[in-house]
């Protein structure tokens, strides 16, 4: 396995040095994955996260920068030279082959001694519930399986400097899904593998990945755990992109002591209004529906607003509510009584986090 690090990497396509940021399909970035560690990259389409995987598997060779493995440049390096495995969205087999002999080619092709062969694939098998489908061949079983002999040939090397996983899960059924994310953290957690897990669904990121990197329009916004991007989003587009429903988001403008979200005033700590003072820009007030208080009219923090939505979800309640304007969303436990109509809810709290530019004040 390997230390994986990005000095100053950046990719456009077509070559030069774009003036734009905007115009780079990857923009300009520092950042170090651990050995052993697990990572996804997350983000809608198009985000830059593809061009990524490609760079660090050498399909891409970036524009600028550098790529090291354990401190050895590997920029120019080819595919072969990296030593990394690829599992790619549909399965990459040999249908003609049993289940066995498609764990034990990538080993075989090395010249591994059959002994450790033998071992190796029956353990990788074991792991990934292959066992008693080692003699079939591949071309007769489900799709689901075929994804997981694919799985497996990335993960029965053990020398592989990473393991790059390009939306693996795509054609699986959501229970199946499930499963074989629990059993790759399980793996990951007995051979402490660099897996690096590309994906545009938030569940599969978030319950797979040690740290995950949220990109959006070729940047880097957020790199961080699971815990960290729920809480304390660096960027506007976290705070939305992670969550069901995302994060609430109110434009906030800075009236003498106090600020106005819509048209009410809301009175702040004066630390936290100094804050938003020295930040200038556009300003906004973000506060995740989970954390939405129904208050008592008046209530510090508060707004008045028009409940006009309340969803029953079993676990809880999701209340929608408008005022000025504006649409903010609350997630409640299901015992407290929600009526429509107007109603205080508290937007301004410990948990709130507030913005300058889309970018959290204060990170």
């Amino acid at each position: 396995m390997a230390r994986i690090e990005f000095k100053n990497l950046g990719h456009a396509y077509g070559g030069g040095k774009p003036a734009d940021l905007k115009d780079y399909a990857l923009q300009p970035m520092n950042m170090v994955w651990e050995d052993g560690g697990a990572y996804a990259l997350l983000g809608p389409s198009g985000c830059g996260k593809s061009t990524l995987l490609n760079i660090i598997s050498g399909l891409l060779q970036p524009s600028e920068g550098q790529v090291l493995f354990d401190g050895a440049d590997m920029t120019h390096k080819a595919t072969r030279e990296r030593n990394i495995a690829q599992v790619f969205q549909f399965p990459v087999l040999y249908d003609t082959m049993s289940v066995f002999d498609n764990l034990a080619f990538p080993l075989r092709n090395r010249k591994m001694p059959e002994r450790e062969v033998q071992a190796r694939v029956r353990e990788i098998a074991e792991m990934l519930d292959l066992t008693r489908d080692l003699k079939q061949r591949a071309a007769g079983l489900s799709a689901d399986a075929k994804q997981k002999i694919s799985l497996g040939r990335g993960l029965v090397r053990k020398d592989v400097a990473a393991i790059l996983f390009d939306e693996p899960l795509t054609v699986i059924d959501p229970h199946m899904k499930w499963e074989l994310r629990q059993k790759l953290k399980e793996i990951h957690h007995q051979l402490k593998l660099t897996l690096i897990y590309v994906t545009h669904d938030q569940v599969e990121a978030l319950t797979f990945a040690d740290e995950v990197v949220v990109m959006t329009e070729g940047k880097v916004v957020q790199q961080g755990k699971p815990e960290a991007l729920f809480v304390r989003p660096d960027h506007t587009f976290v705070g939305y992109f992670i969550g069901s429903p995302g994060m609430n988001f109110c434009p906030l403008d800075v009236e003498g002591d106090a600020v106005l979200i819509g048209r009410q005033r809301v009175q702040l700590e004066a630390a936290q209004l100094q804050a938003l003072k020295d930040a200038g820009g556009p300003l906004k007030l973000g506060i995740r529906p989970e954390f939405v208080e129904l208050a008592a009219a008046g209530a510090a923090g508060a707004v008045s607003a028009d409940v006009t939505q309340v969803q029953h979800l079993g676990t809880s309640q999701l209340v929608t509510a408008q005022f000025d304007g504006l649409t903010v969303k609350a997630r409640v436990a299901p015992s407290v009584r929600v009526a429509q109509g107007p109603q205080w809810l508290r937007l301004a709290k410990p948990e709130t986090i507030y913005f300058s530019n889309d970018e959290r004040i204060g990170r």
